[in-house]
């Protein structure tokens, strides 16, 4: 997450959100009310009507879209509400959301609505940059010792990717190991090498 979030208020002027797009380099700007709270956010879409529509008569399902063509001010502008995430949600809760909603950029908020930075699609992908070993010891720690730990496995990590070798011999542990071992962050993929004298799959 991006704690310096650049935002702008409901009465920032057309112009003034391109120049701090450009200037900041963001393709969305989180526009705030009272003392931070976040109300709604204008994108690159949202500006790109004035574009779309000019000279252009719209089409009636498009009247909605149409009206921002004619606006200046980023409360007329903005997509509201906003689609933000909670401070406290995972990375993988924010991939989601900005996979579902479409978004490449999410506010990041507080209890009450107040934003406390902005997370990208690119700050989400830094996870893959953790090193293999790190990744390794966090799965060792947090899968393999947990409370049921399971000692005659064992991992490596190779380029993200993890895999398990070693004895399982209550093999319905399969996909809940495997859904663990996906949790931690950075993994790119999971495989599982198990000897064949555990008994059936």
């Amino acid at each position: 997450m991006t704690h310096t979030a650049i935002a702008i208020g409901r009465d920032a002027p057309y112009k003034e959100i391109v120049a701090l797009m450009d200037q900041w380099k963001v393709s969305a700007l989180p526009v705030l009310e009272g003392e931070g709270r976040v109300v709604g956010v204008v994108s690159e879409a949202d500006l790109l009507a004035k574009e779309e529509f000019r000279g252009v008569e719209p089409r009636p399902d498009e009247f909605a879209e149409a009206a921002k063509a004619g606006a200046v001010r980023a409360g007329d502008l903005m997509s509201s509400p906003a689609v933000t995430v909670h401070a406290d949600a995972t990375l993988a809760e924010a991939a989601r959301i900005m996979a579902r909603r479409k978004v490449k950029r999410l506010p990041v908020v507080n209890d009450i609505g107040m934003l406390e930075g902005v997370v990208s699609r690119s700050d989400l992908l830094k996870v893959f940059l953790r090193k293999d070993d790190e990744i390794e010891a966090e799965i060792r720690r947090t899968v393999l010792g947990g409370p049921a730990a399971l000692v005659e496995l064992d991992v490596t990590v190779v380029e993200g990717v993890a895999t398990l070798r070693g004895s399982l011999p209550d093999r319905s542990l399969v996909p809940l190991l495997a859904r663990a071992v996906r949790a931690v962050e950075g993994v790119v993929d999971v495989r599982m090498e198990f000897g064949a004298h555990e008994g059936p799959s």
